[in-house]
């Protein structure tokens, strides 16, 4: 019977904890434009502390991928540290990190870019091999993060 009684209690706290969260939301957008908000998505999305970053690709300022992988890996990552920083966050305060790569070969190559990017630990990452991304990227990163009290 305590378990069950727990198991209520914990639904209960999640039900609650899921409608604070929705009347505590706040979408992001970065670059606000006509072309912009014809995207059906928020560059990052903030609920209670919790901030999760919208897929990111590395595109130069024109909206081209460049030439090489390593600079598409950069952009990315800059892209990702943008969205966290409008948040008053910094790249450490991501816990977990998804990569999704056209090119597995690629690997180490994201790696020594992306480790630039943390200073102490590292936020808990998937790699992940899928068959094409928007554009012909290679990379395509998002995240999470946690705002921490100041």
């Amino acid at each position: 019977m305590k378990p069950f009684i727990f198991g209520l209690v914990f639904l209960q706290l999640l039900s609650i904890q899921s409608l604070a969260a929705e009347n505590d939301r706040k979408h992001v957008v970065l670059h606000p434009s006509a072309a912009r908000s014809a995207l059906p998505f928020s560059d990052g999305v903030m609920v209670g502390n919790t901030f999760y970053v919208a897929g990111t690709i590395g595109f130069d300022a024109t909206g081209k991928l460049p030439a090489s992988a390593e600079q598409e890996a950069k952009l990315a990552m800059d892209g990702v540290k943008q969205v966290i920083e409008s948040e008053g966050m910094a790249m450490d305060d991501l816990v977990s990190v998804q990569v999704f790569c056209t090119d597995l070969t690629l690997y180490d190559t994201f790696n020594g870019v992306y480790r630039t990017y943390f200073h102490d630990q590292f936020p808990a990452r998937a790699f992940l091999g899928v068959g094409s991304l928007v554009r012909g990227a290679h990379f395509e990163v998002m995240g999470i993060a946690i705002k921490r009290p100041k």
